[in-house]
């Protein structure tokens, strides 16, 4: 067995959801429920099969997007995973809930605009994620200042009145 680490590429403020499921209608399944819960939200969504032609398959509302996705979830080829890529505007916290109850969705690795590296185990027969390195590491604990500071934030993005 090998590890390895893929970086996501993506522009820097682009948020995405990076999981896994289990049956090759999940990329329909994914585009249904985001259009569902969203009505005009654009995003590119690709699905690693994992058995029988082994291939990248795709789906979206926006083409630039769709190619974002299929590029990394590629470099990814780990089995079953799927990510999805949120145009400007659009937060995973919007269809986080809509995602995860899709049935073939069995695991969030994470939901972030953060940068992130995947750490992979790679194996004859295949790849499989380990764990996700989701922004950098903690640099303190947030004092009065900070507090405020993400109390600001939430309201400013109408998270909290």
């Amino acid at each position: 067995m090998e590890l390895k680490t893929v970086q996501i590429e993506k522009p820097e403020d682009l948020n995405f959801i990076l999981g896994q499921a289990h049956f090759i209608k999940t990329v329909e399944d994914i585009h249904e429920a985001l259009v569902t819960a969203v009505p005009g939200i654009k995003f590119g969504l690709a699905f690693c099969e994992s058995s029988g032609a082994a291939l990248v398959r795709a789906s979206g509302t926006d083409p630039t997007l769709v190619e974002l996705a299929k590029k990394n979830a590629l470099a990814l080829s780990a089995g079953h995973t799927f990510i999805l890529f949120l145009g400007a505007g659009f937060f995973p916290i919007n269809v986080l809930y809509a995602v995860k109850n899709v049935p073939e969705v069995v695991n969030i690795y994470c939901a972030t605009a953060n940068p992130v590296e995947v750490i992979l185990a790679e194996t004859e027969q295949g790849r499989g994620i380990l764990g996700v390195i989701d922004g950098v590491k903690s640099k303190g604990v947030e004092d009065e200042s900070g507090v405020a500071w993400r109390k600001d934030i939430l309201r400013k993005f109408g998270y909290k009145f």
